[in-house]
């Protein structure tokens, strides 16, 4: 054998040899009222324990920046400011509000981050099974428009215009925490990951020796006990978010009232909807799978149209 064909023989047999296995390791923790979970494949438990607390570490961080139900969050300091008072938001919370913004544009308010006190409204209701007064209803109405939210991205500040608002990042927040916990993950070399936060999935590279992961979609028949029998879809590098009134629901006078609350009227919505939202990143998978659900099918499918990389399921 002549010294090239020795070479390119030993290459070829180096290259042939299998890369040290990786082994799948999964972790949750109670975080921003759910349970967020991390599958990842890694070299070693230390490597992969340390990458997932790392990960955990920077989703509570952000809980601490956009809880509603936390006095002292960053999110509660900036209603605290009052009307007309440019507050100095952080990288987080400027940027997350401003993509919430963006997407109340697209949705025509559908997402709308300002309807806090309609919210919190309806959260009693659902304790009390009372549907609320009309005074209160119109109070929290009044205070609900996103349009009153001013970016100043010079200054980095964030103004609330209206006196008395109170914003609400449930519908965007665990898209983003996800998001922001794969981005940590990567940053541990680990990139075969995926983060999930209930409905909302932030999906990485594959599996070794698979083209994606298997994600299963809730349906409106659905229980535990029948997911093996739930539709599926393969994915990687990309957000997944389900939303509708697959289990949260309450009724009052004989009405059946989603969890979800539409801007407009400040009432849990009465249509049976849920869908899935499969985009680019989960911050905008999980802002478009509640939002479709307010607009309705056919506006909601329109608006999809619209933003590249996004695909809606309708449960069945």
């Amino acid at each position: 054998m002549n010294p090239l064909s020795f070479v390119v023989s030993l290459f070829l047999l180096i290259c042939a040899l299998p890369a040290q296995a990786l082994e799948r390791f999964d972790f949750s923790a109670p975080l921003m009222a759910t349970t967020f979970r991390i599958s990842l494949h890694a070299e070693t438990q230390v490597q992969a324990e340390a990458a997932a607390d790392a990960a955990f570490k920077r989703i509570a961080a952000l809980n601490a920046v956009f809880s509603d139900y936390e006095p002292n969050s960053e999110l509660m300091q900036l209603c605290s400011a009052g009307p007309n008072q440019p507050f100095q938001a952080s990288d987080d919370l400027f940027t997350l509000i401003s993509r919430s913004l963006e997407f109340a544009r697209l949705t025509e308010g559908s997402l709308d981050i300002t309807c806090g006190n309609l919210t919190h409204l309806w959260r009693r209701c659902k304790r009390t099974h009372q549907l609320p007064p009309a005074d209160r209803l119109q109070q929290a109405l009044a205070a609900t428009d996103w349009r009153s939210v001013q970016m100043d991205e010079k200054a980095h500040t964030i103004t609330l215009l209206k006196p008395g608002m109170l914003l609400d990042l449930g519908g965007i927040a665990k898209g983003y925490a996800a998001d922001a916990g794969l981005k940590v993950l990567r940053e541990h070399g680990l990139t075969r990951a995926l983060v999930m936060a209930g409905g909302d999935i932030a999906i990485g590279d594959p599996p070794p020796g698979q083209d994606a992961w298997e994600i299963k979609l809730r349906q409106f028949a659905s229980a535990p006990s029948q997911e093996e029998n739930l539709p599926t879809v393969r994915l990687h590098n990309c957000g997944v978010s389900t939303s509708g009134d697959l289990y949260q629901f309450t009724e009052i006078e004989g009405t059946r009232y989603s969890h979800i609350v539409s801007p407009q009227t400040g009432l849990g919505l009465t249509q049976r909807i849920a869908c899935s939202v499969i985009a680019p990143d989960c911050t905008t998978s999980d802002a478009l799978d509640t939002a479709i659900c307010v607009m309705g099918k056919e506006r909601g499918l329109k608006m999809a149209a619209q933003v590249q990389g996004v695909t809606v399921r309708f449960a069945e």
